[in-house]
């Protein structure tokens, strides 16, 4: 969930135009969307090397290591765009796959979870769901006319408040009855709110490419694109953690 909701700035200067959504927008989104892809099935093998070394993922998931990579994840979030922009294609490749890997590495322990108990269909099943999800908000984001660069404030806020929730449930309410109804209340909120930060990412990418394309610099929009690629991913497994999440809980309470 970590996130920077606002556009780096272009070295080229200029202002932000409206322009026509050509071939090399879209040549440039598909290329973003691609990239995302990779990052997806990356992180699905890291996922699947994980489950296959079962000591290697409890000390991931058991011991202090998970708060490194929990802050690793969040660290890279915050930082990305001096990542992607102050350096090298190649410190930008670096980071994004970092990136996915350290997601693999967080997320690979629920997934057992389900699958140890014979659940590996919601798994699926969330991943659809985020899938539709993300390409529903994404496209909205995509063909809308309003502009949403005033909202990045406002999703700043309400993530970094959500992060602060997420902790305090974590070591502070006990009770498992409290904890299921706070935890399906927080993953409820996370997925209307990253609805609209996939809306809002995929306009600021868009955004991105129509101002630095005129300047005719492949280097800044092959940056730009994996920037861009940066932000659907987390969006996207953020999404299917608390649609995971939801579902896990509503069949918990159905049995």
């Amino acid at each position: 969930m970590a996130e920077v909701f606002t556009r780096p700035n272009s070295p080229y200067g200029g202002a932000r135009t409206s322009g026509a959504i050509d071939q090399g927008l879209r040549s440039f989104m598909l290329g973003t969307y691609n990239y995302m892809a990779l990052g997806v099935a990356g992180t699905a093998v890291v996922v699947m090397l994980l489950m296959a070394n079962p000591q290697v993922m409890a000390a991931i998931a058991l011991g202090p290591m998970k708060w490194v990579v929990f802050a690793a994840v969040l660290g890279l979030g915050w930082f990305a765009p001096r990542l992607f922009y102050g350096g090298s294609e190649v410190l930008a490749q670096g980071a994004y796959w970092l990136y996915c890997a350290l997601w693999g590495a967080l997320i690979a322990p629920m997934i057992s979870l389900y699958v140890g108990m014979g659940m590996a269909g919601l798994v699926g099943q969330a991943f659809f769901i985020a899938a539709a999800t993300f390409g529903v908000t994404s496209l909205v984001g995509y063909t809308t006319k309003k502009d949403m660069t005033g909202w990045s404030g406002f999703l700043s806020m309400a993530s970094i408040g959500l992060i602060i929730v997420m902790l305090g449930s974590y070591f502070f309410i006990n009770d498992a009855g409290t904890s299921k109804m706070v935890s399906m209340g927080i993953s409820a909120v996370v997925v209307l709110l990253f609805s609209v930060v996939t809306a809002f990412e995929t306009q600021a990418i868009k955004s991105m490419y129509i101002e630095q394309a005129a300047y005719g610099n492949e280097a800044q929009l092959k940056r730009s694109s994996i920037f861009g690629a940066f932000m659907l991913y987390g969006s996207f497994v953020t999404l299917f953690i608390h649609i995971l999440n939801l579902l896990g809980l509503a069949n918990s309470n159905n049995n």
